[in-house]
């Protein structure tokens, strides 16, 4: 297993202190948080991107992914979403990410309707996205929180650089069984993103292990080799504990889960 944390548990953290954290706790890889009031967002520069790529190459840290806030099920015109969509994978190509996230979006539309909007935009978008080396992956959230949701909308555009971001709290707030995810995200899983919480009443932050999420279980059903990005939202929650302090002990966490899975399995 290899673990990644996400940039939204250190919000504003400068390219080069983001780097040495990684490298300090020992995580491959990180998930960048690509937004306007972020280090990295869109409107970087040729320059600006070759200084961020030279950074994490230079530490051997991956960017696994950058984390846009696209909204490919909204209602509305399809050409804002795909200009946007076509700036992020671009940004991610070069930084050398093998992965984009993008979100449903899909409001109180019928189903059916936010269905068939992403699924035109996704399409569109694969290509280009295939021509650049990037993949595209639908969060589970907002209007399509479940496994099942999204598989609805990918088995539809059936390209292999569209997938699926499993996000663990979504789908248990969408009273989804571990088991039911995995089954129907696994053809198109390009990441997990874990997180804990106390309760579905309270989703401030908690450090893995800490929270009502059933991690050992949704660990256990992923690929051996995959990737699993720590998502601690301290941006929407100024009251949760600082997220460097507990960096390598969720890493611990992960490993330790992963252990369990592989002696398990020999069992």
């Amino acid at each position: 297993m290899e673990c990644a944390f996400s940039t939204l548990g250190v919000p504003g953290m400068p390219v080069a202190d983001v780097v040495a954290l990684a490298t300090a706790t020992g995580y491959a890889g990180v998930e960048l948080r690509t937004h306007p009031e972020e280090p990295v967002h869109l409107g970087l520069t040729a320059s600006e991107r070759l200084a961020v790529a030279r950074e994490f190459k230079r530490a051997g840290v991956q960017v696994l992914s950058l984390a846009g806030y696209t909204q490919v099920a909204a209602a509305g015109d399809d050409l804002p979403v795909l200009l946007e969509l076509d700036r992020l994978v671009r940004l991610a190509a070069d930084l050398g990410a093998p992965f984009v996230r993008v979100f449903p979006g899909g409001g109180d539309q019928e189903p059916s309707d936010a269905d068939a909007i992403a699924v035109r935009r996704l399409g569109a978008a694969a290509h280009a996205a295939a021509r650049l080396g990037v993949r595209i992956l639908l969060e589970t959230h907002d209007s399509h929180r479940t496994g099942v949701d999204v598989s609805r909308i990918l088995g539809t555009v059936g390209h292999k650089n569209v997938g699926a971001l499993w996000d663990v709290m979504h789908t248990w707030l969408g009273n989804e069984e571990p088991t039911v995810t995995q089954a129907s995200l696994q053809p198109y899983l390009g990441y997990v993103q874990v997180k804990d919480v106390g309760s579905r009443d309270d989703l401030t932050p908690l450090p893995l292990g800490a929270g009502l999420l059933p991690l050992a279980e949704c660990l256990a059903l992923t690929h051996p080799d995959g990737w699993v990005c720590w998502e601690y939202e301290k941006r929407w929650y100024e009251g949760a504990v600082e997220l460097r302090g507990l960096l390598a002990g969720g890493r611990e966490h992960l490993l330790a889960a992963a252990d369990k899975q592989r002696s398990d399995s020999v069992r």
